[in-house]
């Protein structure tokens, strides 16, 4: 017999013995001791946007519970697709990414050319919370109430302009669909985040904008900002003062955000299983659900087959209003 034929003979037969021992009940045992490094959350927004926020929350529970560091790492770009495709390539067994939905389901809608396909390259965790988007403009915004607001911008038309974190994010889409539904025409600005834009808004460089509610509620308690109206089809509990576009005129819209952890999909199917039971009993301790009220999310906590779910329908409403708004990411 060829000797190198022998050595590719017994290459095949140890990776179907090892393949058989994962079968039958090795992968869980390795899974019990991950992990065996730091592990690196990956944000794909700046300090202090909502995502960033959340994953400073997580993190530190989240490190108690593995008995490792969890290190936070923010790559801002691309509406957070640079950081999508930084832990779907990830090879090193401990890269997570804290994502919002648009990088988990139509990056690829939008373009093409993005480097990564979350439908298949990243592994979904847990679907950590849910939240309305609210329509937030300048104190100074013409009308005494959010009905008048919204037939001045109607008169505006193009004169007007919005700012979301970036082509292609859920704000962004939603204001799209907005336009649409209640008859207004500003022009996009994108931005790198939020706090970006809040600044943007106070400075009259933009005029309104979908923000998560905890992004807003600071300014529009203040009186630096108002809040038109969320995204939500009734009231919302994490933005309950705010009326929903619906009680304003706006018919037929509804959009959530929400935010997840992904990990690349190469990650072995009882690791990710941990992790998901883990990261859904922390979001869901009272302590954490507090917290992450105060963000302004709905905590959910789910299994990876719970995401998954809201990531294919997801992907299918927002490709619904990219196709028909004709967005796209050259």
């Amino acid at each position: 017999m060829n000797p190198h034929t022998s050595v590719r003979f017994s290459r095949r037969f140890l990776a179907r013995v090892l393949v058989s021992a994962w079968a039958v009940g090795l992968a869980p045992a390795w899974a019990a001791n991950w992990p065996t490094q730091t592990v690196r959350l990956v944000v794909g927004f700046p300090a202090g946007s909502s995502p960033d926020l959340t994953a400073r929350a997580l993190a530190e529970p989240l490190a108690k519970a593995l008995g490792q560091n969890v290190m936070v790492e923010n790559k801002v770009g691309a509406g957070g697709n640079i950081a999508a495709d930084f832990v779907a390539k990830a090879t090193d067994g401990h890269t997570l990414g804290l994502m919002i939905n648009g990088n988990m389901t139509i990056a690829r809608i939008l373009n093409p050319k993005v480097p990564y396909d979350p439908l298949k390259d990243l592994a979904p965790i847990s679907l950590i919370g849910k939240a309305p988007l609210v329509l937030t403009v300048p104190a100074n915004a013409p009308g005494q109430t959010a009905a008048q607001w919204l037939s001045e911008a109607q008169k505006a038309g193009d004169k007007l302009s919005y700012a979301s974190p970036g082509v292609g994010t859920v704000a962004h889409l939603g204001m799209e669909l907005l336009k649409t539904k209640a008859g207004i025409a500003p022009v996009h600005v994108p931005y790198p985040g939020n706090p970006q834009i809040i600044t943007a808004m106070l400075g009259g460089q933009v005029q309104m904008a979908l923000l998560p509610p905890a992004m807003s509620a600071a300014q529009v308690s203040s009186g630096r900002l108002r809040a038109i109206g969320a995204s939500s089809s009734g009231r919302s509990p994490v933005a309950a003062e705010v009326p929903s576009l619906a009680e304003i005129g706006v018919k037929d819209y509804q959009l959530e955000i929400w935010n997840a952890v992904a990990a690349p999909a190469s990650m072995p199917t009882a690791v990710a299983s941990k992790l998901s039971a883990l990261i859904s009993d922390i979001v869901r301790a009272p302590e954490m659900r507090t917290r992450l009220f105060q963000q302004g999310w709905q905590v959910v906590g789910s299994s990876p087959e719970g995401l998954r779910h809201r990531i294919e329908a997801d992907t299918k409403a927002l490709g619904e209003i990219i196709r028909n708004q004709k967005i796209e990411v050259n």
